[in-house]
C-alpha cells in the first residue's frame, strides 16, 4: 500500500513524504481531489507510513504495524464512511470516543473520513471542535471531492493536500500491463480520474457491451437516423445496458471528440483507435465547431440524467440533435 504503488499524484506524495522526513506531520490533512484520483489510496499509505517501524519516508510493508494496516486490523487506524447519504453527528461522537482512549501503541492514532462533504451541519461542527483541540497526537485525513466542499472553517483547520486526474497515458499502461484490453483500457482512463476507478471500469463485463452500442450508433446516426434509434432500443433499453446510459454518453462524447483529433492531426490521441480510417473519412463532414457542439450536447444529456431525466429520453433527444447538426 506505500506511496511507490499509488500511480501519479507526485506533488501529493512529495509533500507527504517531506512532513514524515522532516517529523513534521500536521494534525489534519483535506485529500481534494475527484473520485478515483487515489484519494483514499494515498490516505493508507500515509497512515500506514506514519506507523510503520522503520520511520522512513515511505511504508516498508513488513513490519507488524505495516502489517496490521494491510490486514485492516490496526487498533489506532479509523476509518469513517458516509451512513446512507451522509457523515453523521453520531458518528463523529462515536470517533471521537474512540480516540479518547490511549493509543495502542506509543505513537500517532489516525482517523480517515471518506466523504468529508456530506458530513451534517451538526457533524461538521462537531468536528470543528475537536480539530480545534485535538488530542495529541492524532492526525485526521478528510477525504472531498474539492477545498471548496467543505466548511470554510475546516478547511482552514486542515493541511490541503490536492489531487489532480492521472496521467491518462501512465494509467493506460498500467492497466494493459495488468492483462486489460488497451481499447477498453484507453476508454476507461478518459472516462475516469485516477487507476482505482479506471480499472474497476474496465472490469466491468458490461462496459465493453456499451463500448460497442457507442460505435455502432456513431457509425449510424445521423445517417441511419432510424436505424439508430432502433438498436438504442434494443442494444440498449431492451437489456441491463439501460442502467449504464450515462456512460455511455460520455464516450460518445469522446466517439466525437476523435472526429475532432482526426482532423487535427492528433491521432495518437483517439479513444476508438480500432475505428480511426472510418473517423478520417467521416469527420471532415462537418466543421469542427459542429463536432464540438455535438460533444457539449452529449455531456448536457449525461448531466440531465443526473438531473433525474429519464435515459431513454436523453439519449433519444441527443441523438436528434446530432441528426439536427
Amino acid at each position: 500500500m506505500g506511496f511507490q504503488n499509488i500511480a501519479g499524484q507526485d506533488r501529493a506524495k512529495a509533500l507527504l513524504r517531506n512532513a514524515l522526513k522532516a517529523n513534521r506531520i500536521a494534525h489534519a490533512y483535506l485529500f481534494a481531489g475527484p473520485p478515483g484520483s487515489g484519494r483514499m489510496e494515498m490516505a493508507g499509505a500515509f497512515a500506514q507510513a506514519i506507523f510503520c517501524e522503520r520511520d522512513g519516508t515511505d511504508a516498508c510493508g513488513e513490519c507488524l504495524e505495516c502489517r496490521k494496516v494491510l490486514h485492516g486490523n490496526h487498533p489506532d487506524l479509523h476509518v469513517i464512511e458516509p451512513d446512507g447519504a451522509s457523515v453523521k453527528i453520531e458518528q463523529i461522537r462515536l470517533l471521537q470516543r474512540e480516540l479518547s482512549y490511549r493509543s495502542a501503541g506509543a505513537g500517532y492514532k489516525v482517523y480517515i473520513i471518506q466523504g468529508a462533504e456530506t458530513m451534517t451541519t451538526q457533524a461538521s461542527n462537531s468536528l470543528l471542535k475537536f480539530l480545534e483541540e485535538p488530542p495529541s497526537p492524532v492526525v485526521a485525513i478528510l477525504l472531498a471531492p474539492s477545498a471548496q466542499a467543505v466548511l470554510p472553517t475546516i478547511l482552514s483547520r486542515t493541511q490541503l493536500v490536492s489531487f489532480v486526474p492521472g496521467d491518462r497515458a501512465a494509467l493506460e499502461s498500467i492497466l494493459v500491463q495488468e492483462g486489460k484490453s488497451p481499447l477498453l483500457a484507453r476508454a476507461a482512463v478518459n472516462l475516469s480520474s485516477g487507476l482505482a476507478s479506471s480499472r474497476k471500469l474496465v472490469d466491468e463485463n458490461w462496459f465493453a457491451d456499451i463500448r460497442n452500442v457507442v460505435i455502432q450508433l456513431g457509425r449510424e446516426n445521423p445517417s441511419r437516423f432510424t436505424a439508430s434509434l432502433l438498436h438504442a432500443q434494443q442494444q440498449v433499453f431492451k437489456t441491463d445496458l439501460s442502467e449504464h446510459v450515462e456512460i455511455l454518453l460520455q464516450l460518445l462524447a469522446l466517439w466525437y471528440r476523435d472526429m475532432i483529433y482526426a482532423m487535427t492531426g492528433r491521432q495518437s490521441h483517439m479513444v476508438f483507435p480500432d475505428q480511426s480510417e472510418w473517423i478520417a473519412k467521416t469527420a471532415w463532414s462537418r466543421p469542427i465547431s459542429s463536432w464540438v457542439t455535438v460533444m457539449e450536447s452529449a455531456l448536457t444529456a449525461a448531466r440531465r440524467i443526473k438531473a433525474h431525466v429519464a435515459p431513454q429520453l436523453a439519449l433519444e433527444q441527443f441523438l436528434v440533435n446530432v441528426r439536427e447538426g
